[in-house]
């Protein structure tokens, strides 16, 4: 049997991709480190439907197995055994096939990668995959970045295993190689951003509000009937009533140890952001809440020490309810804001030619982050593709002035009874210094040339200038050598 595709690394994700793919019609070779989750595989095919999967427990029978030009897609662990598994694999391959990566990597990483296969004639894809294990196996969202006469190859499969929508297939040529990856990476930034969003929701909720955890649910459920309706809203939804079956007492949600887990992507956004001197606070800050919510021990030991508030601010509860529901679609619109920026300052840089547009396209099914809400920013993009920054849309623009009042409401209320509230703070924050004119970064400038004659630039005049603001502070000479190495 001549296979249309294979599969290398069978963990849940590669499994269900794998058997997403034989679903449609796809025949498809699978192949492992442990020969173990081989027959697991091929077992689960049958199992399903006599799909058309066969298995393979060595790499050369393995590559030997794909039609030309092989089309081969990788699902292991980012970093050394990405690697490992091209180098085993790429021996018996040939000039003309390809490799799909499939992992969260590094974009850099794919971009080393490539550049040694493309040595080798074999070309080389860096692919996000969003959807977790349902998507995988029913319809992810796919970020390809490679080639593009490696995408022609591989988009008869993608499109067909991808998640559908209105307007088609959830994936399509995001750009060269590391765009992909760098996709997916800004997504999980959003991700991060979105989700930490819903958990100060919550937590304003149940401690503000004092909401049971079904009330809770309600709530969330009605959300997502408008235009918050999005997969985040709709788990939120699931999780809040669900009953615990350890104890038999009370909801799973109050079980859950507060500690928030990472595998890296959040950290690499925030990175990136920092070297396209981009600003995104609403997901820096999901970042910093999950490093402090690891810092457990120490966080129960200052409860004993620190004090909040001691006077409880009285609330209207319908009200309260109704300006959270606003503060948190014009957070996430914000969180969307920055994390389409970054994706433009490395397109700029890298000569990508990404097109934002499409990028929400891409997300509106199958991935985490899907939400009725990226219609409108797929939409906004489509009708400006220049548009430096998305809250300039005159549409995007007036939802978030119709919302101001709900949001800083919130944020009022939150600090009032010491609910920390970073990424809806930095969200409005982010909205309050983007549509100011001026910045009181004038006296930051001052101060900087005061104690490092670092030089400033004047409101009333062209040029650049230096004041020697005491009587100890000297000529600097050349004024252009001083702003030698400004990022």
């Amino acid at each position: 049997m001549s296979c249309d595709v294979g599969l290398y690394g069978l963990a849940v994700m590669g499994q269900n991709f794998a058997l997403n793919m034989a679903s449609h019609g796809f025949s498809v070779c699978v192949g492992n480190r442990s020969p173990a989750k081989v027959d697991l595989t091929v077992n689960r095919a049958k199992a399903e439907g006599n799909l058309p999967l066969i298995g393979s427990d060595d790499a050369e029978d393995f590559v030997k197995k794909l039609s030309k030009p092989r089309k081969v897609i990788i699902l292991v662990m980012a970093g050394k055994p990405v690697d490992d598994t091209i180098a085993t694999l790429s021996k018996y391959m040939e000039a003309g096939d390809v490799i799909v990566d499939g992992g969260n990597e590094w974009f850099q990483n794919t971009l080393r990668r490539g550049e040694t296969l493309s040595a080798k004639g074999i070309h080389f894809i860096g692919m996000g995959i969003s959807g977790g294990e349902e998507g995988a196996r029913n319809g992810p969202s796919l970020m390809p970045g490679g080639p593009k006469v490696a995408y022609d190859m591989i988009a008869p499969i993608i499109k067909k295993c991808a998640a559908q929508v209105n307007d088609g297939p959830c994936t399509g040529y995001v750009g060269p190689i590391g765009s992909g990856n760098y996709v997916k990476m800004i997504h999980n930034g959003i991700e991060y951003g979105d989700m930490q969003l819903i958990g100060e929701v919550y937590d304003i909720m149940r401690h503000v509000l004092k909401l049971s955890n079904d009330e809770m649910a309600d709530i969330f459920t009605e959300w997502n009937k408008t235009e918050l309706d999005c997969y985040l809203i709709e788990i939120t939804s699931k999780i809040l009533p669900k009953k615990d079956d350890l104890t038999g007492k009370g909801h799973v949600l109050d079980y859950v140890l507060d500690k928030t887990g990472m595998k890296g992507t959040g950290r690499w956004t925030i990175q990136e952001a920092a070297e396209r001197s981009v600003a995104a606070p609403t997901m820096a800050a999901s970042l910093d809440a999950r490093y402090i919510s690891a810092r457990k021990d120490e966080r129960v030991r200052a409860s004993t020490i620190l004090k909040g508030p001691e006077v409880e601010v009285p609330v209207n509860k319908a009200q309260l309810v109704d300006d959270l529901k606003h503060a948190l679609y014009a957070s996430k619109v914000c969180s969307y804001a920055q994390g389409l920026g970054i994706i433009k300052g490395c397109s700029d840089d890298m000569d990508w030619d990404v097109n934002l547009s499409e990028c929400a396209r891409l997300w509106k099914g199958g991935c985490i982050i899907r939400a009725a809400l990226l219609q409108k920013i797929q939409d906004a993009l489509a009708r400006d593709s220049k548009l430096p920054n998305l809250i300039l849309d005159p549409v995007i623009a007036g939802e978030l002035n119709e919302r101001t009042s709900a949001w800083r409401r919130v944020i009022v209320t939150a600090i009032a009874y010491g609910i920390s509230t970073p990424a809806l703070s930095g969200s409005l924050n982010y909205f309050d210094s983007y549509r100011r004119a001026s910045l009181p970064a004038n006296m930051t400038q001052a101060q900087r040339d005061f104690f490092g004659g670092h030089t400033y630039e004047r409101t009333d005049r062209e040029g650049v200038f230096h004041t020697e603001w005491t009587d100890a502070h000297k000529s600097i000479g050349d004024i252009s050598e001083r702003m030698a190495g400004n990022v």
